[in-house]
């Protein structure tokens, strides 16, 4: 997916952005006995879902219009359980999905064909905000790992060339955690895990298996702080529009466009501070796409 055309070559706040979270990132592991455990878990956790928000900047062609200098931004496996491959090839299969939303056709849909046994109790545990920030990271590493062991028995091969550069590049990432003194348990549970609960945040809301929305995609209209951090993506009816548009350009897009997204039966909330009321407790959607629940009798 290349970006759109723009009146420079490089986009430059996100540069400083890529600077900013590999900075931050060394400096917070390096000083880290120094942080209160409290702190630590704020800014690893914000550094980490900050790094996957560029990691996705980088994957829709940004900062730069050449592949492999923007794939070497992103490249980093900081959360270390996903190769940036294989987000990248799941991420770009997500907007060419024939049906947003679908399981079937879309790879990054938290909705199930069906929800029997153990199934349904996961899709209960993730069903509200609360239970997918503290649950949701568990589940999706433990389902991402089965998948990837099917593929292993299936296309051993292709599994090799998917993550033989991101297991090297994980050596390196443990060596300077090792350098600095910092265990491999402490920076999961201080920055990947809240990093992906973060993380969660923003995708537990973006898409809703409405039928009648041709988009299925919804928008946080104030984003505040947490819209810094999802580099407006957010807005995920306007990206989904225009995933070629640079983060820093979503924002006039939306507004442009607001009128047009409510039309078509985009959710639009107010911030996150609503997300949050509705839904803490109460579940967004059936974890079941509509396509594949049975008829009510």
């Amino acid at each position: 997916m290349q970006r759109e055309a723009s009146s420079s070559t490089v986009g430059w706040p996100t540069v400083l952005l890529a600077g900013i979270v590999y900075g931050g990132w060394m400096v917070a592991t390096a000083w880290h006995a120094r942080i209160p455990t409290p702190l630590l878990v704020l800014i690893g956790g914000w550094l980490l879902a900050w790094q996957g928000s560029l990691q996705h900047e980088v994957i829709h062609g940004h900062p730069t219009r050449i592949r492999w200098i923007n794939d070497a931004i992103g490249f980093a496996p900081l959360s270390l359980w996903l190769p940036y491959r294989l987000y990248r090839r799941s991420h770009v299969a997500h907007h060419r999905a024939e049906v947003v939303t679908d399981p079937r056709h879309d790879p990054e849909s938290r909705y199930r064909v069906q929800a029997r046994g153990f199934a349904a109790v996961l899709g209960r545990l993730q069903s509200t905000l609360l239970g997918q920030m503290v649950f949701g990271p568990a589940i999706s590493v433990g389902r991402f790992f089965l998948q990837e062991s099917r593929r292993l028995v299936r296309e051993p091969a292709r599994v090799v060339r998917d993550w033989a550069p991101h297991l090297v590049a994980v050596a390196l990432v443990l060596w300077w955690l090792d350098h600095v003194g910092l265990g491999l348990g402490r920076y999961v549970l201080c920055f990947v895990y809240p990093g992906m609960a973060l993380t969660m945040v923003r995708s537990y809301a973006e898409h809703r298996a409405d039928l009648a929305s041709p988009g299925r995609a919804a928008s946080v209209e104030h984003g505040g702080l947490l819209g810094l951090l999802y580099l407006n993506n957010n807005l995920h009816a306007a990206h989904h529009e225009r995933p070629s548009l640079a983060w820093y350009d979503l924002p006039a897009y939306h507004r442009r466009n607001r009128a047009r997204f409510a039309e078509a039966g985009a959710p639009i909330y107010q911030g996150y501070g609503e997300i949050t009321r509705r839904f803490a407790f109460s579940a967004h959607d059936d974890m079941v796409h509509p396509l594949h629940r049975k008829p009510v009798s």
